[in-house]
């Protein structure tokens, strides 16, 4: 389909990154007689990996699980830069002639819900700012899991006086000048980690870290993915150590939550050995367990090479207030400074900030329940993906999107055009109040208030454990007595906020 057809067609993908590529390669391949289209609200595909620009943009994941299941991830470096992956999924992109079914510069404003026609109507604003309608059967939502808009700015005081310039990493500028500059980055996240190194052309780099983080320090270059490539075909090599690096990553989690104090000292034994000293308690013990909150990635030990050179290092403080000239911090010390980075997080979005629609009726995700982690409750033909805070982004994709595919064979064999996760009665269903298992990162806790409801057990929740959810989305019942399929002449509208379907 061009883009200057008039667009209705089974499936619509809604966006281009990991999350939108994923789905349509599984698509075309699972479900070739499906027609399906994909929008994107930037100029290019990516998501993420387009939007940011800032310096020594990388994985923090190792790229054999960021990578698909469908696609062997070629190049030496398993812990890889911005550029890189895009090039990687640029390949697939091309490799699978997915340009001509993308749809871009396609800001999803609604989507609507129709009972009567199964089906859903998306308004998408253009650039010249006219509006377009696209219908679909079936919607799949890749449109990842924060604000594009806007990151997350804590208020400072005194903000307004400094005199040099504040970035945000998520909108940094192009080709912007360091060399000379003091910079503080403000924040101890994988985007701060990732920044300090990077950034040692300038004077000097100062991490200014309100708590500490739990670090891994790892190698860029996979061992045994060098050796098993000199000698095995590279689907073979890749398949084996992604195998491999899903139950490492599996394994190393659940240990962290029963023997924290092991996997902490692990953790720490590295670090020393990459700092070349005894790390002191107050720059590396967090007051929190490993996996409270994900780990920081240290490819090669590579900020703590910085430090050791003198040309960055990190302080542990809270900032009392912005001058002109730095930061006065609570403790009294000053910070000097010509560049602010405000590392400090992202602000999350469900569905991509998209208005959504059942029967004319609003839908707030905050009063719905997840279906298997995938779907909401009393919600029909809709798949999202929410990945896993614990593992990479991309394991959670291949499943939602294989997922979606046997929904869509169950819909074609069945005679059917509605599948929808039925909850008559919400108060029924016990309500899990500790999201994310106990994740701590502040930019979960800041967004309780939008993000849907977790049940105890399944299939009315989210979980972070991959091979469970494996399990489940790939051998499970699709026809579970939650999932209900019907036909349009078998759906009729509820009084109050759920659809009621009445299957033969």
């Amino acid at each position: 389909m061009s883009q200057h057809e008039s667009s209705s067609v089974d499936v619509l993908i809604i966006g281009a990154g990991i999350s939108g590529i994923g789905m349509a390669v599984h698509l075309h391949q699972k479900c070739p007689e499906r027609s399906f289209a994909m929008l994107e609200q930037r100029d290019d595909i990516g998501g993420t990996w387009n939007l940011f620009q800032y310096p020594g943009i990388r994985s923090d994941s190792d790229m054999h699980t960021l990578g698909f299941e469908f696609e062997p991830w070629t190049h030496e470096k398993t812990i890889a830069d911005g550029p890189a992956i895009m090039e990687y999924l640029h390949r697939i992109f091309d490799k699978h002639a997915l340009r001509e079914k993308a749809h871009f510069s396609q800001k999803v404003m609604s989507a609507h819900w129709s009972s009567e026609e199964a089906l859903w109507t998306v308004k998408a604003k253009q650039k010249d700012g006219s509006v377009r309608e696209y219908k679909a059967n079936f919607l799949y939502m890749g449109t990842g899991y924060y604000d594009y808009d806007e990151g997350y700015n804590p208020v400072f005081e005194g903000r307004e006086e400094f005199t040099g310039d504040i970035i945000h990493p998520q909108f940094w500028p192009k080709d912007y000048d360091r060399s000379g500059k003091k910079i503080v980055v403000i924040g101890s996240g994988a985007t701060a980690v990732t920044l300090v190194p990077s950034m040692t052309d300038a004077e000097h780099v100062t991490m200014l870290q309100r708590t500490p983080t739990w670090y891994a320090v790892q190698p860029r270059k996979d061992l045994l993915s060098t050796v098993l490539r000199a000698y095995l075909p590279e689907e073979w090599a890749y398949a084996i150590v992604r195998k491999r690096n899903i139950w490492l990553q599996n394994w190393f989690f659940n240990r962290a939550r029963n023997k924290p104090q092991k996997v902490a000292a692990m953790l720490m034994k590295k670090v020393k050995k990459a700092l070349g000293r005894e790390p002191d308690a107050e720059t590396f013990t967090p007051p929190y367990n490993p996996w409270d909150q994900r780990l920081c990635l240290v490819p090669d030990g590579d900020m703590f090479e910085a430090m050791k050179q003198g040309k960055a290092d990190i302080v542990t403080d809270h900032i009392a207030r912005f001058d002109a000239k730095g930061i006065q911090l609570k403790s009294g010390n000053y910070l000097e400074a010509d560049t602010i980075v405000t590392a400090t997080g992202l602000k999350l979005a469900m569905a991509g900030k998209i208005d959504f629609f059942v029967d004319e009726e609003k839908i707030e995700f905050s009063d719905r329940f997840y279906y298997k982690g995938c779907m909401f409750s009393n919600v029909p033909n809709m798949t999202i993906v929410f990945g896993y805070l614990n593992a990479s982004w991309t394991l959670k994709v291949d499943i939602v999107a294989r997922y979606t595919c046997r929904m869509l064979d169950h819909m074609q064999t069945t005679g059917t055009r509605i599948a929808m996760p039925y909850m008559p009665d919400p108060d029924a269903v016990k309500e899990e109040t500790e999201l994310f298992e106990g994740f701590s990162s502040g930019y979960v806790q800041r967004s309780k208030e939008i993000l849907p409801k977790q049940g105890e057990e399944m299939p009315w929740r989210l979980t972070q454990d991959y091979l469970f959810e494996r399990k489940v989305l790939l051998e499970g019942e699709l026809d579970d007595g939650a999932l209900v399929f019907s036909n349009p002449d078998t759906a009729s509208l509820a009084h109050k906020d759920t659809i009621a379907v009445a299957a033969e």
